[in-house]
């Protein structure tokens, strides 16, 4: 799979990307991830990107013409172009599941008060967002995607019953809680059913403490 990440802080959206799980991916050519600078495509002597937003309002917006130049240069004809904002979709394990298995993904990040709608209209595949709330810029969400889709691919976690074993794997439930030894600690226990063996019963135990998880943290799951 290969990853074009398109944002004005490329650093910021490779840095959480060249570490760990990852940053081993990536040197093992399970994933090509590269993030470009906007305004390598902006025409003019200060390489500006943006604007007064057209009727008035607050702030400043992406302006169509690098963002255009930059995506027909970048676009592949097998590409799935995503714009990282906050009226987008909210990004969810099921939609990372379905991202993994495409070959190229482009993801656009918003910036300012986001992009002239005309490049949604024209170049956008998919508009997608983290969840409600601001972040100061979209190459930290963009990261969030990168890493939630690669962990699903092939080989990248060396485990490949990690990916189906994990949080959201039922998109209706939380995972149970988890122990590990001392199997007292300064007594604290570890639950009797866990140490038994018996599989039956720690799968059922699992499946208990997952709903009592769900309600307590995560109700809009169970509705």
């Amino acid at each position: 799979m290969q990853i074009d990440i398109l944002t004005l802080f490329p650093e910021i959206a490779l840095a959480p990307l060249s570490e760990s799980i990852i940053s081993r991916a990536r040197q093992a050519g399970i994933v090509d991830i590269r993030a470009h600078n906007l305004r390598d495509w902006a025409k003019d002597k200060h390489r500006r990107t943006d604007d007064y937003l057209c009727g008035g309002g607050q702030g400043m917006l992406m302006l169509p013409g690098p963002l255009f130049d930059a995506i027909g240069e970048l676009r592949k004809e097998d590409t799935k172009v995503i714009l990282m904002t906050p009226q987008g979709k909210v990004f969810k394990q099921a939609v990372a599941a379905e991202l993994s298995s495409d070959t190229h993904l482009l993801i656009v990040c918003g910036h300012y008060e986001g992009v002239d709608h005309r490049v949604i209209e024209e170049l956008i595949d998919l508009e997608l967002s983290i969840g409600d709330y601001v972040l100061t810029n979209g190459a930290i969400a963009a990261a969030v995607v990168t890493d939630s889709i690669v962990r699903l691919l092939p080989g990248a976690l060396g485990d490949e019953r990690s990916p189906e074993e994990e949080s959201f794997s039922d998109p209706n439930l939380l995972e149970a809680p988890a122990y590990t030894k001392p199997a007292d600690f300064r007594g604290l226990k570890v639950p009797d059913v866990l140490l038994s063996g018996h599989h039956a019963k720690i799968a059922e135990w699992k499946k208990q403490k997952a709903l009592e998880r769900t309600r307590a943290n995560r109700p809009d799951l169970l509705d």
